[in-house]
């Protein structure tokens, strides 16, 4: 993991990060969601956390509410329908544009997603050098920790199978941790992102992409949740199989009219 390490500490010692969303959907994380939000806060004053929650049948809801009363300013609430994970993102990055965040970022709440990363992904895109920042599992340094041989399988030949089709240049077409420079995602409009599922997180690199946009990989350990339950359905599986075919044919994206620096 040296390439990981020094990746770590070449971006912890970047300066001072501008204001940060953290944008996290929740359905049933009553057993992650009091550990995760104070540990992304704990990343720097500069983090703030914004908790989709969509009919969650447990205690998630009453959690997320006292959270944010307990962190006035930097914890922040929106209840919705369930209606997959990117209606919830839709929404997230919908009231992040209405205010004035700087970098936006989206993040699973099981502790998949590491909030160590956070600081030296958003520390690449204030120092110039990307407008978006994927946590990757398939560049150097990265990887997964207890997966078994379907997951690995279905995660590795998903990602293949979207470049191959869409011809997008990120390894990890299907990561799910991703940083936005706020230019990014008022360009590719949240509105107009279709998929329901998983096939979110392809749609908005191919967009990014398309659009003209700097993307760079930063490796990440993903190991597997040690409480709840995974979302992922076999529904979700082919809506992501069939959206590559659609961005493959889709009308050219329009480029930013300014320089994305």
């Amino acid at each position: 993991m040296k390439q990981q390490d020094m990746a770590l500490n070449r971006t912890n010692s970047a300066g001072p990060l501008p204001k940060i969303l953290v944008v996290m959907p929740m359905v049933n994380e009553e057993e992650n969601i009091c550990r995760i939000v104070p540990e992304v806060l704990a990343q720097g004053e500069e983090f703030h956390v914004l908790i989709c929650e969509d009919e969650s049948r447990d205690k998630t809801p009453e959690l997320a509410e006292q959270l944010s009363r307990d962190n006035p300013g930097r914890v922040f609430v929106l209840h919705g329908k369930r209606q997959g994970l990117g209606p919830a993102y839709v929404r997230g990055f919908t009231w992040a544009l209405e205010r004035d965040f700087a970098l936006i970022f989206e993040m699973d709440a099981d502790f998949s997603h590491k909030p160590e990363y956070l600081r030296p992904m958003a520390g690449i895109i204030a120092g110039g050098e990307a407008d978006m920042v994927v946590g990757s599992r398939r560049v150097s340094g990265g990887g997964v920790e207890n997966w078994g041989f379907y997951r690995k399988l279905l995660s590795w030949g998903g990602s293949i199978y979207t470049r191959v089709i869409t011809g997008l240049p990120v390894k990890d077409a299907t990561a799910g941790f991703v940083v936005y420079k706020r230019e990014v995602l008022e360009h590719i409009d949240p509105s107009k992102l279709s998929a329901g599922g998983y096939a979110f997180q392809i749609e908005t690199k191919f967009q990014t992409w398309k659009a003209g946009y700097r993307i760079k990989e930063f490796p990440i350990v993903f190991p597997d949740r040690m409480f709840g339950e995974t979302k992922l359905t076999k529904a979700i599986i082919m809506e992501a199989f069939s959206m590559v075919w659609k961005l493959r044919f889709s009308p050219k994206i329009k480029q930013p009219t300014c320089d994305s620096n």
